[in-house]
């Protein structure tokens, strides 16, 4: 369950890994970032220098408050907390990271979601000081759901302030068989766990003589060593056109592009692509990229894909290939999670957005919501609270093209708008 050194871990791997730190209020998340960042040598001389002149420092004098290298925010600092998702760069000879600290507080669940939404790994923090009786933190439960949720592909599970448990193995293998009674309610397959002190660096980035009972990598080995990002497993190609791109005007050879990123796999010219919803069909006659012709694009890329014959397409609409199949639809179940102060109402429309399309929606039934203390699904009364996880059916205005979010995340999520406040109302997941 807690494999830290299985052999499917290859330390060749390269390229960018995201990471995203979540758990409960002062589990050590911004400390922890900042201990990566100071380590792997990732901060500047005038960073260290204004952190340790900070009004708002936490620590002994002689010591470097490493949470202000991410607490950003004036309230942040005053507080004490971390507020807003901070995201944090840094590199070393095997590999380069994009890191996200995510708040602890239950307000914040929302920033966390939008966090950890681009993250392959979670870094799940848990202070050994505040594990009583076997029994976890509502949040450091309710972020491993909602990571599981999201399909991360990693979950890293950091015993923090070791150090104040006199590194004592019993309070370390408590939490780890409370994290494995989680990780088995969740249905999550695997996790990874490691004591250390972020405070102090006891295996962050090098490990540590005060455990000589765990012999797994610290962490920054392990994320050194995880797999790269496998990709969707849908297995074809999915564009939304975010622009229409025209000029020429009414010349026999004017130019028509849409212009957006591609997902999911490549697509080449000469493709037969079908346009969704309309299920209109058409060749791909040029491929562009900033002001050149290429031949293919491959996931991620930017570029403007030019057809064989004009149809009607417009901003929001969904180039596939034309043997992957998409269902389209009005009507759908997802998971939402609510994000907004204001309870979901089923008499309300409010604004969906899916990748760069836009219509308006309506929640149809709420079926059930999860109890984030048991961890099953109970019945709903129609309404979910700010941070409530619930099974629901959309039905949207106008057709939509969707997939299994497992499949293709980016038509397999979408959020919900508020159409008076414009306040972000919910985060879904199309199942």
């Amino acid at each position: 369950m807690n494999a830290v050194n299985e052999s499917w871990i290859s330390a060749i791997d390269t390229g960018v890994l995201r990471l995203i730190t979540a758990g409960s209020v002062d589990d050590g998340k911004s400390t922890l970032i900042g201990r990566l960042l100071y380590d792997s040598k990732g901060v500047f001389a005038d960073q260290l220098a204004a952190i340790t002149r900070s009004k708002y420092k936490r620590v002994a004098a002689s010591d470097i408050d490493l949470s202000l290298l991410t607490d950003g925010l004036e309230a942040e600092r005053e507080q004490g907390i971390t507020i807003d998702v901070a995201y944090r760069y840094f590199a070393t000879p095997l590999r380069k990271f994009i890191v996200a600290d995510a708040p602890g507080h239950e307000q914040y669940t929302r920033n966390m979601v939008t966090g950890a939404s681009t993250a392959e790994v979670a870094i799940i923090l848990i202070d050994a000081t505040r594990v009583h009786d076997g029994k976890l933190l509502a949040q450091t439960r309710r972020h491993s759901a909602l990571a599981h949720l999201l399909g991360l592909q990693h979950i890293v599970v950091a015993v923090n302030k070791m150090d104040l448990v006199d590194w004592d193995e019993k309070v370390f293998e408590r939490i780890r068989a409370a994290y494995a009674e989680l990780a088995e309610q969740l249905g999550m397959p695997r996790f990874h766990i490691i004591p250390m002190s972020a405070l102090k660096g006891d295996n962050v980035v090098a490990s540590s003589s005060n455990t000589p009972w765990y012999d797994g990598p610290p962490l920054l080995g392990l994320l050194e060593g995880l797999p790269a990002a496998a990709g969707v497993t849908g297995g074809g190609s999915r564009f939304f056109v975010q622009w229409v791109i025209r000029h020429g005007g009414h010349d026999i050879n004017d130019f028509r592009g849409y212009a957006g990123q591609l997902a999911g796999a490549t697509l080449s010219v000469g493709d037969e692509i079908r346009v969704q919803p309309s299920t209109q069909l058409a060749k791909v006659a040029r491929l562009l990229r900033f002001d050149a012709d290429v031949d293919s694009a491959v996931a991620g890329d930017t570029v403007v894909v030019v057809l064989d014959r004009d149809l009607d397409v417009s901003r929001g609409d969904l180039l596939v290939h034309s043997d992957q199949s998409v269902r389209v639809t009005k009507e759908f179940d997802a998971e939402l999670c609510w994000l907004d102060q204001q309870p979901l109402s089923a008499q309300r429309l409010y604004w969906l957005k899916q990748g760069t399309k836009l219509t308006q929606a309506r929640i149809k039934t709420v079926h059930s919501r999860r109890d984030i203390h048991e961890l099953q699904r109970v019945a709903a009364s129609g309404v979910l609270e700010m941070n409530d996880i619930g099974h629901v059916t959309v039905t949207a205005t106008d057709t939509l093209a969707v997939d299994a979010y497992i499949d293709y995340p980016v038509t397999g999520s979408f959020i919900l708008i508020d159409a008076a406040t414009h306040q972000t109302a919910a985060a879904g997941l199309v199942r």
